[in-house]
């Protein structure tokens, strides 16, 4: 794309186009929103973190109460260097060092004040756009921040539902794929219906200079966001980082149910979302809330810039996997998260040594 259509491209979009690449944002909560940064470390590429992978446990709380209040959120620009699989590094963009960027929780009616940080420290101008705004560009028109630079906004949250928010400048694409998206979830007054525990992923795609586990450091390529053919394909910014041999999967219990939140960053694939060893018992696709859910659904599609909420109960222990169904994205590119089912067997449901 030329340089001027792409300006008026952006333009159109509500977005003001900055000279150069762009790095991301990050994210500091106050009231009913959160975030987590990992440690960090010194490396030869300058600020390293030990992992980019948020906790997928690691997110707000329901909210009961059935007033509107307002909101003090920062969302701090972090760029670092961090492991996607061992051995093998890149150049990641973040909400507050971690990826999905945290979840922003709030209720129809609330105000947020949203104020966007980017350090003098980091090398390229960053902005927001949040998918349950009105206003242009979803905010990202009055957002945009070079190093050094902090700008804030207002707004009210009007309509219910689990929504993407992105950076959004000109090269967007490279920086959501290198990490910067998250979800802002807006409850509608009855709250949601009650579940047991909660999870949060961010699934993306990396398209890095070098092939799936050659080891090193990967620079992104281009060339093969052009064509849409990614490296690695992720849940929370790691191969295969929400299982028991890297962070450590998910944990519940036998008669549990959960609430799975899955923010599709992209910035081009759909996500197949499936359960291996489940089913999904209540979908609210695109994260709209206010609508009857589709029951027992084993693969729902989620494209990218959209979410899903899923319901799922646990009858038996043992280990749910969650995966993109088109599955060389599984076996060779890093997409798996795990769910490890605590508690006694079920033989009346599943008994794999029948008499």
């Amino acid at each position: 794309m030329k340089a001027s259509s792409r300006r008026d491209f952006l333009k159109g979009l509500g977005v003001a186009a900055a000279g150069g690449l762009i790095t991301s944002s990050g994210l500091s909560l106050e009231a009913e929103g959160r975030g987590r940064s990992g440690r960090i470390v010194t490396g030869p590429m300058g600020r390293r973190v030990e992992r980019v992978a948020a906790d997928p446990a690691d997110i707000p709380p329901p909210i009961h109460r059935d007033w509107p209040i307002t909101h003090d959120i920062t969302l701090r620009v972090e760029e670092v260097v961090a492991e996607i699989e061992p051995g093998v590094t890149f150049n990641f963009m973040t909400y507050n060092g971690q990826i999905p960027g945290p979840m922003i929780r709030v209720r129809r009616g609330d105000v947020v004040n949203l104020t966007i940080e980017n350090p003098s420290s980091n090398r390229m101008p960053h902005n927001v756009d949040f998918h349950a705004v009105y206003g242009p560009g979803g905010g990202a028109a009055h957002t945009l921040v070079a190093p050094g630079q902090s700008k804030t906004i207002r707004f009210r949250c009007l309509y219910p539902g689990a929504y993407v928010y992105h950076c959004a400048v000109p090269d967007m694409d490279y920086h959501i794929s290198s990490g910067m998206f998250g979800m802002i979830l807006v409850e509608p007054p009855e709250g949601l219906p009650p579940v047991d525990r909660e999870f949060y992923l961010g699934q993306h795609e990396l398209y890095t200079d070098k092939q799936p586990g050659e080891p090193g450091h990967h620079n992104f390529d281009f060339e093969k966001l052009f064509e849409e053919k990614p490296t690695y394909v992720l849940f929370n910014g790691a191969k295969y980082g929400l299982t028991a041999d890297r962070y450590g999967a998910m944990k519940a219990k036998v008669g549990e149910t959960v609430r799975i939140f899955l923010a599709v960053g992209g910035p081009n694939l759909t996500s197949n979302f499936h359960p291996i060893g489940n089913v999904l018992s209540y979908v609210w696709r695109e994260g709209a809330i206010l609508n009857n859910p589709e029951r027992n659904a084993q693969t729902v599609a989620i494209p990218p810039g959209s979410c899903g909420i899923f319901h799922m109960r646990l009858p038996v222990p043992g280990p749910v996997k969650f995966v993109d169904h088109a599955l060389t994205r599984v076996a060779r590119k890093g997409l798996l998260a795990v769910l490890e089912v605590e508690g006694p067997e079920q033989p009346d449901i599943y008994n794999p040594n029948p008499a």
